[in-house]
C-alpha cells in the first residue's frame, strides 16, 4: 500500500519559513510551541493551520522561556517538537536549551536571524546568531547547528535535523537568516515513502521495566528514551544526575555525565560534518561562507577565476560541531577568506584552525548581503593581486 503523504508530493513555490513548517512536518514533528517573533513568524502562521490538519497540537506561548520549557516537555511524552525564534527570542531560550542537553531531550529548536544586537533591524538580514548557537547556554556541552541555503535545502535539512535530535537525545539548533526565510524559490517534495525511509525515531528501551535505569547508556553514550505512561519509571532532572536520574552533587558524577553528554557529538564531529565544496580541488584561495552569503561568494569565486586567480568555495551547511579537519586539509594548500554578515564570528573558528595561513574576513554588519565584487577584492588581497 502506498504510504499517505502528510505533504504533498511535487514542486512548491515555498518561502524559506514555509518550507521549514513543511519539512518538520514530513519529519513527524507534531508539537509546535512558539512566540511570535520578526522574521521566524511565518513557521508559527503556518504551523497553527497545518498542525491540526495532521493530528499535531500548536501552542501559542506567553514567551520564549515557555516555549522550550513546553518542546522539552512534549519530548518527554514521546512527540516530535519544534519551536522557531530570531535573536532577542533565541537569547531567552539559552537556559532552557541548557535544561534540554542535561535532560537529553530531542527537539528542533529554529532561529531566523535578524540584524542585531538588540532590536536591531527586526525585519533585515544578520547573521549574528553563530557564536550564540554554540555557547549561548552555560557550561560545557557540544551541539548541533544545520544551515540551509535555500529554501528547497530547508525542507530536507530540517528533516536532517529531527533525525540527529532523535539520534543524539539533544536539542539541535537551525539556523537560517532573513533572506533564505523570505525569499521564494521552488521546492521539491519526494514522494512520501522515499521520506519515510530517511526517517530516524529515538531508541527505547530494550530491557524489563524494573531493570530500567533513565539514564543507563550503551556504546554509542546515549541512553534510551522511554515515552512518559509507557510503564518505566523514571526521573529527569536540570541537576548533576546519576543513571537512575536522581540528583547526585558529586565532582565525580558531574564528570561522569557532562563528559559524556560532550563526547556523544563531539566524537562523531567528522560524521556530522556536512559541507559543499566548489573549486576546492586546486585553490590556493578558499571563500569559507554558510545561508545566503554562500550564494553570493559562490559567484565571487566564479569571477576570480575568470581573472586567474585559484579560488574555491567551502560552504558550511554543519556549522555546530564545527568541521576543523576539513578547514586543516584546506589549509595545507590555500589561504582564506570568511564573508559573513556579522563582524567576525565563523571566521575566528577558521583562524584557530589555519595555523600560519592568511584569513581575511569580509564582513557586513546586517541589513542587507554582500555585492560579490566585496568578496572578490578580499579574494583579490589575500591572493596578492
Amino acid at each position: 500500500m502506498k504510504s499517505k503523504a502528510v505533504v504533498p508530493e511535487g514542486i512548491h513555490f515555498w518561502s524559506g519559513n514555509v518550507a521549514v513548517a513543511e519539512g518538520a512536518i514530513a519529519a513527524g514533528c507534531r508539537f509546535y510551541a512558539g512566540y511570535p517573533i520578526t522574521p521566524s513568524s511565518e513557521i508559527a502562521e503556518h504551523m497553527a493551520a497545518r498542525l491540526p490538519q495532521v493530528g499535531g497540537k500548536f501552542i501559542e506561548m506567553e514567551d520564549e522561556l515557555g516555549s522550550m520549557a513546553a518542546i522539552i516537555g512534549a519530548s518527554w511524552g514521546g512527540v516530535k517538537s519544534m519551536t522557531a525564534t530570531s535573536g532577542p527570542g533565541f537569547s531567552l531560550m539559552q537556559e532552557n536549551i541548557g535544561l534540554a542537553i542535561m535532560m537529553e531531550a530531542p527537539c528542533v529548536v529554529v532561529d531566523v536571524q535578524r540584524a542585531a544586537p538588540s532590536t536591531g533591524l527586526p525585519t533585515m538580514i544578520g547573521q549574528g546568531d553563530v557564536m550564540q548557537a554554540r555557547f549561548g547556554s552555560h557550561g560545557s556541552y557540544d551541539i548541533i547547528a544545520l544551515y540551509p541555503n535555500s529554501p528547497n535545502e530547508a525542507f530536507h535539512l530540517v528533516i536532517d535535523a529531527f533525525n540527529l535530535a532523535e539520534k543524539f537525545r539533544t536539542p539541535v539548533i537551525f539556523l537560517m537568516d532573513e533572506v533564505i526565510a523570505h525569499m521564494y524559490e521552488k521546492v521539491h517534495v519526494p514522494p512520501p515513502e522515499e521520506i519515510e525511509k530517511k526517517i530516524v525515531w529515538r531508541k527505547t528501551p530494550k530491557v524489563p521495566r524494573e531493570r530500567f535505569k533513565p539514564y543507563e547508556y550503551d556504546e554509542d553514550l546515549i541512553p534510551p528514551m522511554p515515552i512518559a505512561g509507557q510503564g518505566y519509571r523514571f526521573h529527569t532532572t536540570g541537576l548533576t544526575h546519576d543513571e537512575r536520574g536522581y540528583p547526585n552533587m558529586s565532582p565525580e558524577a558531574q564528570e561522569k555525565l557532562i563528559k559524556r553528554i560532550y563526547e556523544k557529538i563531539s566524537s562523531r564531529r567528522e560524521d556530522l560534518a556536512k559541507v559543499e565544496t566548489h573549486l576546492c580541488d586546486d585553490a590556493e584561495v578558499v571563500v569559507v561562507a554558510y545561508g545566503i552569503t554562500s550564494r553570493i561568494a559562490k559567484m565571487a569565486v566564479d569571477l576570480a577565476r575568470k581573472e586567474g586567480i585559484k579560488a574555491g568555495l567551502l560552504r558550511l551547511i554543519t556549522i555546530w560541531p564545527f568541521p576543523s579537519h576539513i578547514i586543516k586539509k584546506l589549509a595545507e594548500q590555500a589561504d582564506f577568506v570568511v564573508a559573513e554578515i556579522n563582524h567576525g564570528q565563523i571566521s575566528r573558528e577558521v583562524e584557530r584552525h589555519t595555523g600560519a595561513r592568511k584569513v581575511k574576513l569580509v564582513p557586513r554588519m546586517g541589513g542587507t548581503v554582500h555585492r560579490p565584487e566585496e568578496i572578490l577584492r578580499g579574494i583579490r588581497e589575500v591572493a596578492g593581486r
